[in-house]
């Protein structure tokens, strides 16, 4: 190091003590990061939605319980904790913050205590020598039987790994770039001013300090772009607006790229989805199903089967999700059209598929067959009252013809 940059430094360390640099020049500008955490990854709008559009088709299963002839258990009481699982949440709410918390995690501890069903936060788990997991919350060791440990796996056995782990660095990224841009555009596009004197800045003259400082203040109440502020200024003082060192173009180009690669650490190509988006609702909704949904939702019902029943247990809870529910309902009515005329489904069946109320008459509980899906040869016979008959009486429910 020179002479004059130990001079230099010592000056500066000197007027730094002195504090009156600071009073002239209090505030500074500093680089602010976003950091992931459980506050913050929610705050990029692409994750959220991809989070949504997966918890939401969560949320819409039906859970039944089964025995091991696939049989449904229709009042079994474990349906009833599924649909109030505590008294601080709804079931809903239960779901979504089970999906949510696996899916930035990559791991989620539901907890029953035979009555209520919670998430348990702080946990910390580990094998021992038997291969047995402990789990301990706050230094309290929870039973093996009242906690299941569901983990998105990765290359360990014992821990999961999701979005805030595997995709940090791009989430960080991506959450900085729109910092940027925000902040900027929240500030009218400008960031900083530069206040040029002809004269030295001495520390020793008040009057100048004093002007230096309203000048800063005035330029520090510009909270917001439609303010606009008339500074009188002396000979020698001299206001400009820095240059942004922004640029937007490439900002926007490299979030363009990684605000995409983020739903891929959540199962999904967002270009793919994106696109089926725009011209098929139901094909979008049935790719989120197979790339997210269904793999999640049977891994659920591996853990809770375990939680409520056991490893004896020959009863498993099962989640089932009406995919129909996400076409449009021009596209329902040609269903059910279809899945009465070929005799799939009744009257009655494709009206509750509908949202109308079943009308439980005979004609709308019985199946019918249209005559263009019968042979021509055969199309004589259709019309016969054989096809009905197979009794003395010649009657007989099941099919009708038209």
């Amino acid at each position: 190091m020179g002479l004059r940059d130990k001079f230099s430094n010592f000056l500066y360390r000197q007027i730094e003590k002195r504090g009156w640099l600071n009073d002239i020049f209090g505030n500074v500008l500093r680089y602010s990061g976003s950091y992931v955490n459980d506050e913050s990854v929610l705050e990029s709008s692409d994750v959220y939605e991809l989070m949504q559009d997966i918890s939401n088709q969560i949320v819409l299963a039906e859970w039944t319980v089964e025995d091991s002839a696939g049989n449904e258990l229709k009042n079994h009481s474990i349906l009833d904790t599924l649909r109030k699982p505590n008294n601080y949440l709804t079931r809903s709410e239960f779901l979504k913050l089970l999906t949510n918390t696996y899916l930035l995690e990559g791991e989620v501890f539901p907890v029953y205590d035979g009555k209520e069903i919670h998430i348990a936060t702080n946990v910390y788990h580990e094998l021992d020598d038997n291969l047995i997991e402990h789990f301990k919350v706050n230094g309290t060791e929870i039973p093996q039987v009242m906690i299941r440990h569901i983990k998105n796996i990765g290359t360990s056995h014992l821990n999961g790994v999701g979005l805030k782990r595997l995709g940090r660095n791009t989430l960080e990224g991506v959450m900085n770039a729109e910092k940027v841009l925000t902040d900027k555009y929240a500030k009218g596009g400008l960031l900083a001013y530069l206040l040029k004197l002809d004269a030295h800045i001495n520390p020793q003259n008040t009057a100048q300090s004093k002007l230096i400082k309203a000048i800063l203040d005035q330029l520090e109440s510009i909270d917001e772009s439609r303010t606009v502020k008339l500074i009188p200024l002396g000979k020698g003082y001299t206001i400009e607006t820095l240059a942004s060192s922004i640029n937007d173009e490439k900002i926007l180009a490299y979030l363009n790229v990684y605000k995409k690669d983020l739903g891929k650490f959540l199962g999904i190509n967002v270009d793919t989805y994106q696109s089926l988006m725009k011209t098929d609702m139901e094909k979008a909704m049935m790719y989120l199903h197979n790339k997210a949904v269904r793999p999640i939702l049977q891994l659920f019902e591996e853990h809770l089967t375990l939680l409520f029943f056991g490893q004896k247990s020959n009863l498993r809870l099962k989640a089932k999700i009406n995919i129909l529910d996400f076409v449009p309902y021009s596209t329902k009515t040609n269903i059910a059209y279809n899945l009465v005329r070929t005799m799939i489904a009744t009257p009655d069946d494709s009206r509750e598929m509908l949202g109308f109320k079943k009308l439980n008459t005979a004609e709308s509980s019985k199946l019918y067959i249209s005559k263009d899906l019968i042979a021509g040869e055969d199309l004589g016979q259709a019309t016969d009252d054989s096809l009905k008959g197979g009794d003395d009486n010649g009657q007989k429910e099941g099919n009708e013809n038209i």
